[in-house]
């Protein structure tokens, strides 16, 4: 039994709009992605005593720490307040991402397309 296949059939067109639809979204989310590097994200933990300023690369900025949480009987409190600031600034930093990519694969019908970023 043979296939009855024709050479630039249908499926020519169909293919080219979907090159041309994956080339744009590619386009789009580079674009992006040069956005949410760029972006400043300001983070604050245990009440306010730790603030971190973090870029979308997720390289911390600037670092304050308040003067009266600092006990140098109780440096591991400080510890983990620092800890939580940073793991904080760095989930900030994904779930933007993460929210913004999807914004863009899910108007191309390709929603939580897994390991793009």
């Amino acid at each position: 039994m043979r296939a009855n296949y024709q050479r630039g059939g249908m499926g020519g067109g169909n293919m080219n709009a979907m090159l041309q639809q994956a080339q744009k979204m590619q386009e789009e989310m580079q674009s992006l992605q040069e956005d949410l590097d760029a972006r400043e994200y300001d983070v604050s933990a245990g009440g306010g005593a730790v603030s971190i300023k973090i870029n979308g690369k997720k390289q911390i900025l600037a670092l304050d720490i308040d003067p009266e949480i600092v006990d140098p009987d109780d440096i591991e409190t400080l510890s983990d307040i620092l800890i939580a600031a940073v793991n904080e600034a760095i989930k900030r930093v994904d779930d933007t991402s993460a929210a913004e990519m999807q914004k863009i694969t899910g108007a191309f019908g390709m929603p939580g397309m897994p390991g793009l970023f």
